[in-house]
């Protein structure tokens, strides 16, 4: 066991602030490995210590394994935090540490090795028992002929390398597929450095649910289920736990399956495992494994209880789990409001610039996680997350009317949000009753707020 008596956070915005709370109240000191553009950000106020990563170009600075080591040792650090995106999945960082002497705050490398590649997570995923959606490898357009014959159309074809919806295209006909082939490959190697792709059936009726887990190597235990099919574009816009509307057997096979696949990995830390709910079906899939902290991640604290950057940090440490499944309990339901610095009525278009003023609700069942305050600059380099609203209620209902009471309050002028999205969205009869499924928020756009696509 090493215990972590100082932390370099390796990331920024609402996560870094977010890890930093939780040091602060375990009497770790927390250094921010911080770019020339963060500097001057709350996370770096509120750090314990601040170093300069480099330059604002994340390419030099939070996606350089070398310069994150390099800030490690400089400040004598006993653990690495990478919070979610950057190099937090990325087996070089993991490896780079292990060389250092600093405990890297994640999954083992051969863990992040097994399950970043989609291919070999889908082959781990089989080994465990998990159903996966029918598809296969693509190496080359008669190779994605085959496994189209196969499977039908419509279908996506995926990047192996990668996630968050690029290298990722529908094709609805044979005579498609060619050029969205070439698209999909261009894209992910662009994206990723891996122009590896992989086709599976293109499921019209699904909802996105996944599964938290906690390993310490030698166990694990499920965390509860989240629903995230409110996404645009395969990004996130809205989360909620435990996932609405879905039977007991059917959630009680999500949660075996989930720990089948923690425990063939003997994974060590926070995991996410991604599923695929069919509605017509009525099955399951498995699409991925998020070897990380998720940015939903404060749904299930709220509902389990749980501080998971604490328990994070404890197995980091060589500590054997500290919750046994018997003493997860969900209470209420709660949901997350991603509040995005972008413009719904122009497409979505980012809205960089200064922050002039911020308000915050506050309230039982109540949390904001930010980074931002007035006299905050968003810079245009990095994702345009500004804040997460987390309500925790007793049930669904009273989670998305304490919501809507909570965005009525938020304040953050000077640039443009997504706020007026999420009003929208939780006044809407089809969301209101639960169980959307993925393509719902797209019809929701087209019927609701003519002109954002």
């Amino acid at each position: 066991m090493r215990r972590i008596h100082r932390l370099l956070i390796a990331n920024r915005g609402e996560i870094a602030a977010r890890v930093i709370r939780t040091c602060s109240r375990l009497g770790i000191e927390s250094v921010l490995a911080a770019s020339d553009a963060d500097l001057e950000s709350l996370p770096a106020r509120l750090a314990d210590r601040v170093l300069r990563l480099g330059p604002a170009n994340a390419a030099q600075s939070y996606l350089d394994p070398d310069a994150v080591v390099r800030a490690a040792r400089a400040v004598g650090a006993d653990a690495v935090h990478p919070g979610y995106g950057f190099l937090s999945e990325n087996p070089a960082l993991a490896r780079a540490c292990a060389a250092a002497d600093v405990v890297f705050v994640g999954p083992s490398p051969e863990s992040l090795e097994a399950v970043g590649d989609k291919l070999t997570a889908r082959s781990h995923a089989l080994t465990a028992g998990l159903p996966v959606v029918p598809g296969g490898e693509a190496a080359d357009l008669a190779g994605a002929q085959a496994v189209a014959a196969e499977v039908g159309y419509p279908l996506l074809v995926k990047a192996v390398g990668g996630g968050g919806g690029r290298g990722m295209k529908r094709v609805d006909s044979a005579d498609e597929l060619a050029s969205t082939l070439d698209l999909a490959v261009s894209e992910a190697a662009a994206a990723f450095g891996d122009p590896r792709v992989y086709l599976e059936r293109f499921v019209s009726s699904g909802r996105h649910v996944e599964v938290q887990v906690l390993g310490d190597g030698d166990r694990a235990v499920a965390l509860g289920d989240r629903d995230c099919s409110v996404q645009r574009r395969y990004q996130k816009l809205f989360e909620e736990a435990p996932a609405p509307l879905l039977p007991d057997a059917l959630r009680a096979e999500m949660a075996a399956a989930a720990l089948a696949l923690a425990e063939h990995l003997r994974y060590r830390g926070l995991g996410t495992v991604e599923l695929l709910v069919d509605r017509e079906r009525g099955t399951f899939y498995f699409l991925e494994m998020n070897a990380r902290i998720q940015v939903e991640h404060p749904v299930t604290e709220m509902v389990t209880g749980l501080d998971l950057v604490a328990e994070q940090l404890a197995v980091a440490e060589g500590l054997p789990l500290r919750i046994r499944q018997e003493d997860v309990v969900l209470t209420g339901h709660a949901v997350e409001c991603r509040i995005n610095a972008e413009d719904a009525a122009h497409g979505f278009r980012p809205s960089p610039g200064r922050i002039d003023r911020v308000v915050l609700p506050v309230g039982d069942g109540l949390r904001v996680d930010t980074h931002v305050q007035g006299g905050s600059v968003v810079p245009p380099y990095y994702d345009s997350l500004l804040a997460k609203l987390i309500v925790h209620g007793r049930d669904r209902d009273d989670a998305i009317t304490r919501a809507r009471a909570a965005l009525e309050l938020l304040r953050i002028e000077g640039v443009t949000t997504t706020v007026p999205v999420h009003q929208a969205l939780l006044a809407d009869p089809e969301f209101a009753a639960g169980g959307v499924d993925t393509a719902f928020f797209e019809r929701f756009l087209a019927g609701r707020l003519v002109g954002a696509s």
